[in-house]
């Protein structure tokens, strides 16, 4: 066993990449939740939803985007964002599902609102996450999650049908110590969620999508 001394300025994370190849067999749990397709979504839309879901994880990949270059991202046809609401038509949730990587779609953002933790919406936004990203030409569906996520998190995806295939240490800034951040108080010590880059490939380097059970 070693360790490796971090930076004050530094956090670390264990990554799980996980991935499934066949469309499960899903029941469906019920929910009083809604999804609502966002299209064309507007920058200060988005920011505004990433920050109720992900502030008490950390997330903040796409805060340090500006406007021109966050909406390149969330207006792509090949990326579809979804407001988890409530009955009385309240974000209580996300989901954000890219498939700009032809044959593949990977879930970019899951997350809900802490209050619904325990009350079994988590399943039911995960199955609906891997009910919509199965589709005619998808035949590799991912995700990954890391340790400064959601405890349960890791084991809700296996339970939902992905396999882990590979692991990796990242290492990063604390966004905490950042401009932005000084901007946005509400960020806390839990992170997940792609790099701020323009191309799929380099997004997946960071840990992503926040699911509460």
């Amino acid at each position: 066993m070693s360790y490796e001394a971090l930076p004050d300025n530094e956090l670390a994370a264990v990554v799980t990449y996980l991935e499934m190849r066949e469309r499960p067999d899903i029941e469906f749990p019920r929910s009083t939740l809604d999804l609502l397709r966002l299209t064309n979504p507007k920058a200060e839309r988005y920011r505004a939803l990433f920050q109720l879901v992900g502030a008490p994880w950390l997330w903040f990949s796409r805060l340090t985007l500006d406007d021109e270059r966050l909406e390149t991202i969330i207006q792509d046809p090949n990326v579809e964002l979804f407001a988890v609401q409530d009955g009385n038509g309240r974000d209580v949730g996300m989901l954000e599902l890219d498939f700009r990587e032809g044959g593949e779609c990977e879930l970019a953002f899951v997350g809900l609102i802490p209050e619904l933790s325990g009350l079994g919406h988590g399943k039911w936004l995960l199955d609906e996450a891997v009910r919509r990203a199965w589709r005619d030409g998808v035949s590799r569906v991912h995700v990954h999650t890391c340790t400064l996520d959601h405890p349960a998190a890791l084991s809700a995806y296996r339970r939902a049908g992905f396999t882990p295939f590979r692991r990796a240490v990242e290492r990063f800034q604390d966004p905490r110590l950042s401009a932005f951040s000084r901007r946005r108080p509400r960020l806390r010590l839990r992170c997940w969620g792609p790099t701020p880059a323009l191309t799929p490939q380099a997004e997946r380097r960071s840990a992503r999508a926040s699911l509460r059970k």
